[in-house]
């Protein structure tokens, strides 16, 4: 056929192409398979009884005038897209498609949330400002710790100050399930979220509330891929279209038509009108309750970004630019608010708006938000089904894991063997997702590199045809990877089981990764409740892919993980030490990016003063003592276990004229954290005294060792910002950091007066009055 073809059409030629689209214009047009789609906008949709759209206009009428209100207080914020969003989120709220427990936010049947449009904070917390101030006027309230998931009209005054609601969404919160603010990061939660109910047997959706220039992100793209190869139909994004993103119109980055970035995923696609409540009740409604079954469903809302904020509406400039004030007193004196509009006296407007909130407006809410706490099932009920569903899997999670005190034999490597450390994760991921129902792997297209297939296998690869799988096919696709499993990680299911999740690369690949894990453990530290445990698995580390060149070599990557507060990077010398550490890992609670490596090295053996393998759980150990031969003390500081295997090998010759130590570096995180909580043992195994001894050797970045070679007192010397803070300005910020002029004055006397080095110079007065002397 194509050589009769191309013999009776010459296509280079312009003629030849026309007469042939004239004989064959099938060839030249291609049908989108994509999935359902149905477009609401100006259908004379019936009413929806439950759906009282003139209260809704007034309750977006009002959560507007908080979001500006909010905006103005603080100088800062997002109004475009909180505003353009202000119907569905809503409706949303009030259409029965979402499942919602207002008096018991958390409640563990609740569908989840994602605002993956993050910076929407003023949308957010106005919006929750409507939902509590509701249920004040009803005699209601959350007490107690869960008082922290709700916010007040009041505390809109406070939006983006330190204690006040949040510059961005943060989980702790009511209606929100997942810290946001790096755009395109929330459908991968999203995805996370449904995959992991819906692999547990369950129902629950997963809302995305997002906004379309985060299509522009890659994430995104590989969100959208997985989830409708997955056929997660209990995803739904409500998508505000707006057509902006920060610096101008979305089409100057991305092709048009819009729909296209979803319908050639094959996701279900609903358009419909954004500030039309009865258009987005009847598509979320849709949504919900089978509109192309099989799939996920994007609606799209297509939307005026900036709504009722004056001249910046309709414009990109609204998305974060706050309203001169005057312009803002008549934006709301506009949308029917007759504010005092008093510069730097918000609290006055956000009390007027609130008086808007009529009885009718407060018995109508009332009423949706009881239907959609009707939606969230019993906890009892929901374990059941989990039960019945993951029949014969032991239904424990990750915190019931412990170190058998004789471990399985396909846990133990014979000494002296050559073993990669890979084989050890492999084995001792297999043997976990035998023992908890809740454990997921998956690996960036490199399953038969990285050996995560053996676990994988246990329960087989989630798909459509095997919804219960617990290992994950996520394809080169390394950021949704991280971001999907640090959400199913984030997540606790009914009954108080906690996922942990395994996702894998090699250690140069991961820095692809390092922006989801940062926003995850900004989500622990900001909400403990939802503290994530999973494992980074850092494979083919050091220069062990030599034939591959320096595009694969695993040399730096663990400088950044070490700069984040609340993950450690854990690198074990042997097979026998990377089983004792993932048990360590698990036994914490606290995330890790585990090194291992692709070749065999020598397991190392123990016993004749080398102590046991479970020594590495202590971030360092002494693999060999001093001789005390009276030769010159050196102490070799090794991490690496193929630096180890080339030392031992030449290690007559250096101690022919040095008395030699030998100090095995596992984590030298671990070992601070040691010295800080048991300075006797951190003692015993490197005493500050031999520092002065020290030669380090890493097969990696040198700075991963430095901790050996700093002072003894460094941590007391040198001050930084080492936690996640908190919203706020910067003044604010640097006061409770300690940073500002009296916080540095403190740092630096206390610095001076730490023992052994003393600075300051005689007679200088310290904060306490009390003169400071070095004699």
């Amino acid at each position: 056929m194509s050589a009769t073809l191309a013999a009776k059409y010459p296509l280079l030629d312009q003629e030849a192409r026309t007469a042939l689209r004239a004989a064959e214009p099938n060839r030249f047009h291609y049908q989108a398979q994509g999935g359902a789609y149905l477009n609401l906008r100006g259908l004379a949709l019936a009413p929806l009884p439950e759906i009282d759209e003139a209260r809704i206009a007034n309750l977006c009428r009002v959560v507007r005038g908080l979001l500006f209100a909010a905006v103005d207080g603080a100088q800062s914020g997002h109004p475009g897209g909180s505003s353009s969003k202000a119907e569905q989120v809503v409706t949303l709220l009030a259409s029965g498609a979402l499942g919602f427990d207002a008096w018991n936010p958390k409640a563990a049947g609740r569908d989840r949330v994602v605002w993956s449009a993050g910076h929407c904070s003023p949308l957010f917390h106005a919006l929750l400002a409507l939902v509590y101030q509701t249920l004040r006027r009803n005699g209601d309230s959350l007490t107690g710790d869960d008082a922290r998931m709700a916010v007040y009209p009041e505390d809109l005054a406070r939006f983006r100050k330190w204690g006040g609601p949040s510059g961005h969404v943060e989980s702790h919160y009511a209606l929100a399930d997942t810290s946001t603010g790096s755009s395109g990061h929330g459908i991968s939660a999203g995805l996370g979220f449904a995959a992991l109910h819906r692999s547990s047997g369950l129902a629950t959706r997963a809302f995305v509330i997002a906004g379309d220039a985060e299509t522009e992100e890659g994430m995104t793209y590989e969100a959208r891929n997985l989830a409708s190869n997955l056929g997660m139909e209990n995803l739904v994004v409500t998508l505000d279209y707006n057509g902006f993103g920060i610096d101008g119109p979305i089409f100057e980055v991305m092709p048009a038509p819009y729909i296209n970035h979803w319908f050639a995923f094959g996701w279900n696609v609903i358009e419909a009108d954004g500030h039309n409540p009865r258009e987005l009740a009847y598509a979320y409604r849709l949504a919900t309750e089978g509109f192309g079954p099989g799939r996920p469903t994007v609606v799209i809302a297509h939307t005026r970004k900036g709504t009722g904020y004056g001249r910046l509406e309709g414009t990109g400039d609204s998305h974060g630019t706050p309203l001169p004030h005057a312009e803002y007193v008549d934006a709301m004196r506009q949308l029917g608010f007759p504010i005092p509009g008093v510069k730097g006296e918000v609290a006055n407007d956000i009390a007027v708006v609130t008086e808007a909130l009529g009885e009718s407006d407060i018995a109508y809410l009332t009423t949706r938000l009881r239907a959609a706490a009707a939606l969230v099932v019993p906890e009892e009920d929901l374990v059941e089904r989990m039960r019945t569903a993951l029949a014969g899997r032991p239904i424990r999670d990750y915190t019931a894991i412990q170190r058998p005190d004789a471990l399985p034999a396909e846990l133990v490597f014979p000494e002296g063997e050559v073993v990669a450390t890979r084989k050890a994760s492999e084995a001792w991921f297999a043997w976990a997702m035998k023992n908890t129902a809740f454990f997921y792997v998956g690996a960036g297209d490199l399953m038969k590199s990285i050996l995560t297939g053996k676990a994988e296998n246990v329960y087989g690869i989630l798909s459509r045809t095997n919804e219960l799988g617990r290992g994950i096919r996520f394809g080169i696709a390394e950021q949704n990877m991280a971001m999907m499993s640090c959400a199913i990680a984030q997540d606790t299911l009914p009954g108080g089981f906690r996922p942990m999740t395994a996702f894998a690369s090699y250690g140069v690949f991961t820095c692809m990764m390092a922006n989801s894990i940062r926003m995850t453990l900004i989500d622990n530290s900001v909400n403990p409740k939802a503290n994530a445990f999973f494992i980074v698995l850092a494979a083919h580390d050091g220069p062990e892919t030599g034939e591959d060149g320096p595009t694969h070599h695993g040399l730096f990557w663990m400088s950044l993980f070490i700069a984040y507060p609340g993950i450690k990077v854990y690198k074990p010398l042997d097979a026998n030490e990377a089983v004792e550490m993932l048990f360590h890992a698990v036994s914490r609670r606290q995330p890790v990016v585990f090194s291992v490596v692709r070749p065999g090295v020598p397991v190392l053996r123990r016993g004749e003063g080398v102590p046991p393998a479970r020594e590495a759980v202590n971030g360092a150990y002494v693999f060999r003592a001093f001789r005390d031969n009276g030769k010159p003390k050196l102490v070799l500081a090794i991490s690496g276990g193929q630096v180890m295997a080339n030392t031992l090998e030449i290690l007559g010759d250096i101690e022919a004229s040095h008395d030699v130590k030998i100090l095995a570096v596992t984590s030298p995180q671990l070992f601070e954290e040691l010295r800080r909580d048991n300075p006797a043992k951190a003692a015993a195994i490197f005493p500050d005294e031999e520092r002065q001894f020290v030669v380090a050797l890493h097969n990696g970045w040198r700075g991963f060792l430095y901790p050996f070679l700093l002072p003894g007192d460094h941590a007391e010397r040198c001050f930084g910002m080492d936690d996640f803070s908190r919203s706020g300005s910067p003044k604010e910020i640097y006061h409770h950091a300690a940073f500002d002029p009296a916080g540095i004055r403190e740092k630096i006397l206390s610095a001076c007066g730490a023992g052994a080095f003393a600075c300051a110079p005689k007679g200088l007065i310290t904060s306490e009055g009390r003169t400071h002397s070095n004699n």
